[in-house]
């Protein structure tokens, strides 16, 4: 099929405008969902059909169902913002699909067409354009995802799949008031390994993760930091987001995507605005006992965690169970707050998007 507008079906029961704009008061992440969302499906046989916009509303699954059982699954997640002149747009949302048709790859399932994958995100907004909630830094976020829908139990790659976009109203991710949040090590689990699935957005890398992250806010931090499987000794990233570190001579290092790391959007577009500043950025391993060394003699300035939902993320304390140390003054630095604000403006259409970056959707 082609990737024309897919056949839309309104809500018959949309939340009450009244109703809406209380929600959309205090959006928070992840937590009100908009009145629509997008399904596709795909078998063996038909290959991708039936899509349409709908109503959103809950999954009938059979327990045989082969996600429950062997986790095949992928998903993404992008951001539709409200531009300056008042239109709308999405960023990057070609480097989500092609990042999506990577993960299918790597999970044994079916590579979403490119087109498809853009038409369902642009429509999806375009039908629950109200639910922008107004507060700064709102945006819609948009969750692709992709589940192995065949009804059996044995393992071998699905022969159906079920593709959906929802949407969610979208204010800050981590709660407002502190100038930056606090990472615990992770020295007893690892994230992922060579050859395994942690180049890949599934729901398996994250459900590891979650143990160590509970463990984070044991310890009172925010989130957690994973090192390598085989030395544990290189620091790797957040649960959900890369890390940049910044030093006093004007450098930048990033752990490098080698198979192990998510190659997360921002993270790229973070590298891409850095150099056009002339800045050197080196995307290298970098050493956790490196890491404490260089912020305690004054040489890391700066560091930060980035992602989609998060944007980006200045990071003051690292604790682990051998003691803590804090980077800078433990809050945001000029060169973060620099790269972020210009981020953003490029995402709401205030600063020149010099890139292509953006893809309006009116």
């Amino acid at each position: 099929m082609n990737a024309g507008a897919f056949p839309f079906e309104a809500n018959p029961n949309p939340v009450d405008p009244s109703e809406r704009a209380a929600r959309l008061v205090d959006p928070g992440f992840g937590r009100v969902f908009t009145d629509h969302m997008v399904t596709i499906r795909y078998s063996d046989d038909k290959g991708w059909h039936d899509a349409k916009v709908g109503p959103r509303g809950p999954l009938t699954l059979d327990p045989a169902t082969a996600v429950l059982h062997y986790a095949q699954e992928i998903f993404e997640g992008l951001k539709a913002y409200r531009l300056a002149d008042g239109g709308m747009a999405l960023f990057r949302p070609e480097q989500n699909a092609r990042r999506f048709q990577r993960s299918a790859k790597r999970l044994a399932m079916p590579e979403l067409p490119e087109e498809m994958f853009l038409q369902a995100c642009k429509q999806l907004v375009e039908v629950d354009k109200d639910w922008f909630p107004p507060v700064d830094g709102g945006s819609i976020y948009l969750r692709p995802f992709m589940i192995a829908s065949e009804v059996f139990l044995g393992v071998k790659p699905s022969a159906e799949y079920l593709f959906m976009v929802i949407a969610s109203a979208a204010g800050n991710y981590f709660k407002s008031g502190a100038p930056a949040i606090s990472i615990w090590v992770s020295e007893q689990y690892t994230r992922a390994a060579p050859g395994g699935t942690g180049a890949a957005k599934c729901g398996g890398n994250y459900a590891a993760s979650l143990i160590a992250q509970s463990e984070a806010i044991k310890q009172g931090c925010d989130q957690v930091v994973f090192l390598d499987a085989a030395e544990h000794r290189w620091v790797e990233e957040l649960g959900g987001m890369n890390l940049f570190f910044l030093f006093d001579d004007g450098s930048i290092i990033t752990p490098p995507a080698d198979g192990t790391i998510l190659e997360g959007i921002t993270r790229d577009s973070v590298l891409t605005l850095a150099r056009a500043q002339g800045l050197n950025v080196r995307e290298e391993q970098y050493a956790i006992d490196q890491w404490r060394a260089d912020a305690e003699s004054g040489r890391l300035v700066e560091a930060f965690a980035c992602g989609t939902a998060a944007v980006i993320t200045p990071i003051g304390k690292v604790q682990s169970a051998t003691g803590s140390f804090t980077i800078g003054a433990g809050g945001a630095g000029q060169m973060t707050q620099q790269i972020r604000a210009k981020l953003v403006d490029i995402q709401r259409g205030i600063a020149a998007d010099d890139h292509g970056w953006v893809q309006r959707i009116d």
